[in-house]
This record gives structure tokens, sequence and C-alpha cells, in this order.
């Protein structure tokens, strides 16, 4: 059956590096939110508003009708953004997966935003102060919760396998 694992969580967590390393792992589409956000905005002033998770939502219907899994990678901070999510997943029935990220190192955290090194031409990374103030709701329904702090990606992957209804090929 095809599944949808959705990320969540504030800038600097680890989603993206979480996000390709389970893709890599179980050979998922990876879909990136910041990708599609930041390709909006090449038309300078544009005002893209929910249209990036729109999108996004929209390509993982495609792939999951097609029996793949998808990994989306977003902050994901609203239930408005997160029931999109569920929505794509049931209107493509398929299974879905729902993470939460966090660093519970503040230290750490703070440092990974401001070292951060943007991987998309033009993306300019928030400061901690704008992390520190986003709108980010907390999860009120039972996700799986991923602290990032001090484990390596490829051990939080395995960590995730093993105890997840996602396998490696799926």
């Amino acid at each position: 059956m095809a599944q949808l694992i959705v990320l969540s969580g504030l800038p600097g967590v680890g989603k993206t590096t979480f996000a390709r390393a389970l893709a890599a792992e179980t050979g998922a589409v990876l879909i990136r939110i910041d990708s599609i956000e930041q390709a909006l905005r090449a038309k300078p002033g544009q005002d893209i508003g929910p249209a990036g998770y729109l999108i996004g939502y929209g390509v993982a219907r495609d792939h999951l009708r097609k029996g793949r899994t998808v990994v989306a990678d977003s902050v994901n901070p609203v239930p408005e953004s997160r029931d999109g999510w569920r929505r794509a997943a049931r209107d493509a029935e398929a299974d879905i997966q729902e993470i939460e990220l966090v660093c519970s190192n503040k230290k750490e955290h703070k440092r990974r935003v401001e070292t951060r090194v943007p991987d998309i031409e033009g993306l300019v990374p928030p400061r901690w102060k704008d992390v520190r103030k986003r709108d980010y709701r907390a999860w009120t329904d039972d996700v799986a919760r991923i602290d990032t702090a001090s484990a390596a990606p490829d051990a939080l992957v395995a960590a995730f396998l093993a105890t997840s209804r996602t396998s490696a090929g799926a």
C-alpha cells in the first residue's frame, strides 16, 4: 500500500537531513516544501501564501496513486497544513504516518539555525529569533516524535524504521 510519511518541526531541528536519509533508505519520493516555495518566489514580490503546500499535496497525491511511498518535508506548523496532507493520503487511499521532529537541546538547535548553509539557490534561512517567534502550533494528535538532539540521522532513521509500518524498499 502507498504510504505518506509527513514530517513537521521548526526550522533547524533536522527535518531535511532526516527526510533525505529516510527517502534514501526506503526508496521513497521526497517532497520538500522549501524547494517548491523557493521556486514560487522566483517572481519578486509574489506572495506565495499556502501555494507551496497546495502544490506539495498534489504532487504527493500523484505519487501515492502510483503506489509509491512519499516523504513530505515541511515545517507543517498548523492544523490546516496537517489536514492537507491527510486529505492527500485519504484521496489516494494511502496510509499516513505523521512525525514531529524536535531538538530538545536548545543550544544545539540554535547552533544549527545559526550555521545553516542553504542548499537551495536564493533561499534565506530564518534567523534564531525568527524561529523562536514562529507560529508553530503544538500537535494535539498522537504522532511519532523524534528528538534529533544527540543521534546521527542514520541512527534515527534505523530506529524509526524498526518501530514503524514503513520498510526499506517500500
